[in-house]
């Protein structure tokens, strides 16, 4: 009876979603009809997140009480990130050498229609990190802007000292408010879940067995192994064999929120709460997964490389020069950083490469086909990738939290 109380949440969740797949297949595009009730529990997630990470930055930030400890994240976070990203990059770099993306793309008049135009301006540069008014910040589409209007609250209020007191147990009641009003989102997750599943598997299941096959078999087949054979090598980096165990028993709900809604920004209220299975120490969990969710990105990494592959192949150009290759790295790490964690939030990204390289617009939509299509498998990396990073960046960070979870097991 135990084991049915503490999974209890976790069955429903993989019910729902087990069932909206099964009613997706069999009923195909009547099942669109779900899609309103998969919207409506994904915009009470979006608007439950934007307090969410801000409270949570905030608070883990104002609750620091030594200067040191603070560098020690940001600087250990800094190289984990770098190097999570260009290691994804660089497995699928290898995939598409082993298994060449043929030009499987064809590019047509209407696909020439919706290229057209797409340029990143430097006002939208702008406001991916500012906005012109305070009410913007609300907005999740301006994400990375309120993370850094969270770092700066918490780094004020930490410099306030005794007259920023109040202010900062303010931050820390209203983390734990609104974790619970995610706690109390997330009983909808059955059905909500289960909704926006039915819709994708009628809508998208089909796309999977057209001309895009083989890119998709690549980019699917290296996320997969990406997400079960790195992540549990950074478990074991972080807390050996017991660290690969505490990483998996607490990572199926985000991997199941992750999938079942395209974002990864959705997801961070579901990989705060499993952090603390995992044995990341609250100060590190509160400060990197906000950031990470919008900043890290795994899977927009194996992403980009595919996409990048594909275009190369439809306008027979080489893909494996040191320049290109060196340029396709830096633009995956910028990809990585300003990419929304919103569903579909790449094709800022996509503008970015395209634009890197000279392409025409003509290579905007297969690249935009390519990201919807690989979306789901991308943001269940971007998202769970998140704390397998924090796990490894608490065991430097907070040796002792690591040590006592490695002795005690809880």
């Amino acid at each position: 009876m135990s084991w049915v109380k503490n999974y209890s949440s976790m069955i429903w969740l993989i019910t729902g979603i087990v069932a909206g797949s099964i009613i997706g297949i069999i009923f195909g595009k009547q099942a669109e009809v779900l899609k309103p009730i998969g919207d409506m529990f994904l915009n009470l997630l979006f608007v439950a997140v934007i307090p969410v990470v801000f409270f949570s930055i905030a608070a883990a930030i104002a609750n620091i009480t030594g200067g040191q400890k603070l560098t020690r994240i940001m600087v250990t976070m800094s190289a984990v990130f770098l190097i999570t990203i260009l290691l994804a990059a660089i497995v699928t770099m290898i995939a598409v050498w082993i298994f060449p993306v043929h030009q499987h793309v064809t590019v047509t008049a209407e696909m020439m229609k919706q290229g057209e135009g797409g340029k990143l301006s430097g006002d939208q540069i702008t406001q991916l990190f500012t906005t012109g008014e305070f009410y913007q910040l609300l907005s999740r589409k301006n994400m990375l802007a309120m993370i850094i209007f969270s770092i700066l609250i918490g780094f004020a209020t930490l410099r306030s000292g005794d007259a920023g007191e109040y202010f900062r147990k303010f931050l820390n009641s209203g983390a734990e408010v609104f974790k619970n009003v995610f706690i109390l989102i997330m009983k909808l997750g059955p059905v909500g879940l289960g909704a926006y599943f039915a819709y994708q598997v009628a809508v998208f299941g089909p796309s999977l067995f057209g001309t895009y096959a083989h890119a998709m078999g690549i980019g699917y087949g290296v996320s997969i192994f990406y997400y079960l054979v790195f992540y549990s090598l950074f478990a074991f980096i972080a807390g050996g064999v017991k660290g690969i165990k505490r990483y998996w028993q607490n990572n199926i709900i985000p991997s199941a929120t992750a999938v079942g809604t395209c974002s990864s920004i959705a997801t961070i209220p579901a990989n705060l709460e499993a952090a603390k299975g995992m044995g990341i120490s609250h100060t590190v969990s509160g400060i990197v997964i906000p950031l990470f969710g919008a900043l890290h990105k795994d899977g927009s990494s194996i992403s980009s490389i595919l996409k990048m592959a594909v275009v190369f192949a439809m306008f027979g150009k080489s893909f494996n020069s040191p320049d290109i290759i060196l340029l396709a790295l830096g633009m995956t790490v910028l990809v990585s950083i300003v990419e929304g964690g919103i569903p579909n939030g790449g094709y800022i990204g996509e503008l970015l490469f395209i634009s890197a390289y000279g392409f025409p617009p003509e290579a905007l939509p297969p690249a935009i086909i390519i990201g919807t299509l690989i979306d789901p498998v991308a943001t269940l990396l971007n998202a769970t990738g998140d704390t397998a990073a924090a796990m490894i960046i608490s065991k430097f960070v907070d040796k002792d939290t690591i040590k006592h979870h490695a002795i005690t097991g809880e």
